[in-house]
C-alpha cells in the first residue's frame, strides 16, 4: 500500500485511532475498499511508529480478495500466534477426537493373590490435562486415576520399583530459544512427557502472628522435593508486602525474600524441575493411602537414561492406560488462555509420532518442527515463510510472515476440523487472553483471534465480520514498537487496526480476481 498517499489524513486517523476503542469513535466506518485502505495506511503513517515494524494482512472470506497488506511477506516475531500453527499441524494429523495415551506397564500381570514380580513403569508420552483443573479439581483426583487403575489390574504389592518414565520425548526440557527469565516463571515450566499438574506449584506467603516474625511460607503440594528458603519478614499493617522469588534453574530450592503487611498476602505459580518426581513421589503416597505396597523405590526415567537401559515398550504388559480429553478440548485450553506448555506438548507428541528415523539424533521438537515443514505446503504456505524452532512462541527466534498466517487461517477455514480449530480461539470481550479487549467496540463478541506477546512483539490473528456482514481473515503484527505514551502500548494499536476492520461497511465481489466496492 502507498503510505505517502495518506499523509494528509494523518491527523484524523490519528485522532480516529485514540478513539477506536471508546464507545463512540470518532471516525466515520469505512463504506468502501478503496476507503478502508486509505483508513489502515493513514494509521500506519503515524510519526510514533518511524521505528516500528508492522505487518498487515486481510482478506475477504467472500472475494478471497486481498482487501489490505502492508509488508505482508516479510518476517516478524509471532510471539503466541505460533500456537496457530502447532495446533493446525495437531489437528491435521490426529483429528480433533484423538486422545494421548500414559500407558501403566509391567513385565508380567499380578498373581492369584495380586503381587507383581518386577517394576511398575508409568509411561508418559505428554498428555497436559493430568491436572486438578481438568481431572475433578484435586491433585488427589489425578493421582486417583492412576491408582483405580492399578487396583483394577489386580495389583496389591509391587516387588519392584515405581517409575514414572518421561523417556518418550527426547531432548531438554526447555524450549530452543527460550530465555533463562522465562524459567522463573510458571510459563516457562519445563517440558516432560510425563506432565502433571502443568509441572508447577502455588507458593503462599502469610503473615506470622506478629511483626518481626519470619512469614509463613506454604506449598499447594505437600511433598519434600521442593525446598523453600524463608527469608521473609513480617511488618505492621502499615508496611509493606513485597516479595522477591528467585528459583535457580535445575534445581528445586526457592529463595522467597522481602516482607509481608500483617494484612497482605501473596501467592504464585512457580515451575517444577523435573516434574516427574514429584508425580511419582506423590502416587506412591497415594498407593500406600489404599493399601497398595511398592517395595522398592520411587524413580524417574528420562531419554538419557533409557540410552544406557533401553525400555522395549511393545514387548511389555498393559495392565492400564489413562487417556487425555479429546485433541479438541487440549486445543482450547492452549488457545484461549495462550498455555505455553502443552503447546510444546503438542508439538513434541506430533514430533515423535513422526519420526521418519529413531536413530537420527533429533530432539521430540525438532522432530516436530520438521512435521510442521511437511504441512506447510498442504496448506498452501511457503516453507520459507515459516521459520519456527519451537510449538508455543516463546522463543524469541520464531519468525512467520503475514502471509503465512493468513494462508493458514484461510486453509483451516476450508478444513472439517475448522470449527474446532476457531472454536478455540479467544473471543474478543468475552473470554481467553481477549476478555478485557475490545469492550464496547464493534468486536467484541466477534473477533476471535490469537493473541501474541513477547517484550517487543504484539500480534493478533483471527477472523471477524465487519458491520456490513463482510467475513473477514487477518494478521497483525508489530515488533520494536516503544511507545512513547505510557496509555498507547502495541496492544491499543492492534486493537484500534482491528477496530476500524469491525466497523468498516464495504461489501466485495470477485473482479477479474480482485476486491472491489460494489
Amino acid at each position: 500500500m502507498n503510505i505517502a498517499r495518506s499523509l494528509p489524513l494523518l491527523l484524523a486517523f490519528t485522532q480516529a485511532a485514540a478513539g477506536a476503542i471508546a464507545e463512540k469513535p470518532s471516525a466515520p466506518p469505512a463504506i468502501s475498499v478503496a476507503g478502508f485502505q486509505r483508513q489502515m495506511d493513514g494509521y500506519l503513517a503515524a510519526p510514533r511508529f518511524h521505528a516500528a515494524q508492522w505487518g498487515l494482512k486481510v482478506v475477504s472470506l467472500d472475494s478471497r480478495g486481498i482487501l489490505f497488506e502492508h509488508k505482508a511477506d516479510q518476517y516478524f516475531s509471532p510471539a503466541s500466534n505460533t500456537k496457530l500453527f502447532t495446533t493446525a499441524l495437531a489437528l491435521d494429523k490426529f483429528g480433533p477426537d484423538y486422545r494421548i495415551k500414559t500407558s501403566i506397564l509391567a513385565r508380567s500381570r499380578p498373581d492369584a493373590s495380586g503381587r507383581l514380580t518386577g517394576d511398575l513403569i508409568i509411561f508418559g508420552r505428554g498428555d497436559p490435562t493430568l491436572n486438578p483443573r481438568l481431572r475433578g479439581g484435586t491433585i488427589g483426583k489425578v493421582l486417583d486415576l492412576f491408582v483405580n487403575a492399578i487396583r483394577t489390574a489386580g495389583v496389591h504389592q509391587i516387588d519392584g520399583d515405581l517409575i514414572a518414565d518421561e523417556s518418550f520425548f527426547k531432548g531438554p526440557p526447555v524450549g530452543a530459544g527460550w530465555a533463562v527469565d522465562d524459567l522463573q516463571s510458571s510459563y516457562g515450566a519445563e517440558i516432560s512427557a510425563l506432565t502433571f499438574n502443568d509441572n508447577t506449584f502455588e507458593l503462599s506467603v502469610r503473615p506470622a502472628e506478629r511483626p518481626g516474625a519470619p512469614a509463613i511460607l506454604s506449598l499447594s503440594v505437600s511433598n519434600s522435593i521442593i525446598v523453600l528458603s524463608n527469608r521473609v519478614t513480617t511488618v505492621a499493617k502499615s508496611g509493606k508486602t513485597s516479595i522477591e522469588v528467585y528459583h535457580p534453574p535445575g534445581e528445586n530450592l526457592i529463595y522467597v525474600s522481602g516482607t509481608v503487611a500483617m494484612d497482605g498476602s501473596f501467592k504464585d505459580e512457580m515451575p517444577i524441575h523435573r516434574p516427574a518426581r514429584l508425580f511419582v513421589a506423590l502416587l506412591k503416597e497415594a498407593l500406600a493411602r489404599r493399601n497398595i505396597t511398592v517395595t522398592g523405590q520411587a524413580l524417574v526415567m528420562d531419554w538419557k537414561d533409557r540410552e544406557a537401559a533401553p525400555l522395549d515398550v511393545p514387548s511389555l504388559i498393559e495392565i492400564g492406560i489413562i487417556e487425555s480429553s479429546p485433541l479438541s478440548d487440549i486445543i482450547r485450553e492452549i488457545q484461549k488462555p495462550s498455555q505455553n506448555l502443552y503447546a510444546d506438548l503438542l508439538l513434541a507428541h506430533v514430533g515423535e509420532l513422526s519420526r521418519r528415523n529413531p536413530r537420527i539424533n533429533q530432539t521430540s521438537e525438532e522432530a516436530g518442527i520438521v512435521a510442521l515443514n511437511d504441512f506447510l505446503p498442504k496448506a498452501g504456505i511457503k516453507t520459507t515463510d515459516v521459520l519456527f524452532e519451537e510449538g508455543s512462541g516463546l522463543s524469541r527466534n520464531n519468525l512467520v510472515t503475514p502471509n503465512a498466517i493468513v494462508s493458514l487461517l484461510s486453509y483451516m477455514h476450508r478444513q472439517p476440523s475448522g470449527q474446532v480449530y476457531f472454536a478455540a480461539l479467544p473471543v474478543a470481550g468475552v473470554d481467553g487472553t481477549l476478555r478485557n479487549r475490545f469492550r464496547k467496540t464493534e468486536a467484541e463478541g466477534n473477533l476471535r483471534a490469537k493473541t501474541g506477546s513477547l517484550r517487543w512483539a504484539s500480534s493478533l490473528s483471527g477472523t471477524l465480520t465487519n458491520a456490513a456482514g463482510e467475513p473477514l481473515i487477518f494478521s497483525i503484527m508489530v515488533n520494536r514498537y516503544n511507545s512513547p505514551d505510557p496509555e498507547r502500548s502495541a496492544r491499543t494499536e492492534i486493537d484500534a487496526l482491528a477496530v476500524l476492520m469491525a466497523r468498516s461497511t464495504f461489501r466485495t465481489r470477485t473482479n477479474a480476481g480482485k476486491a472491489t466496492s460494489p
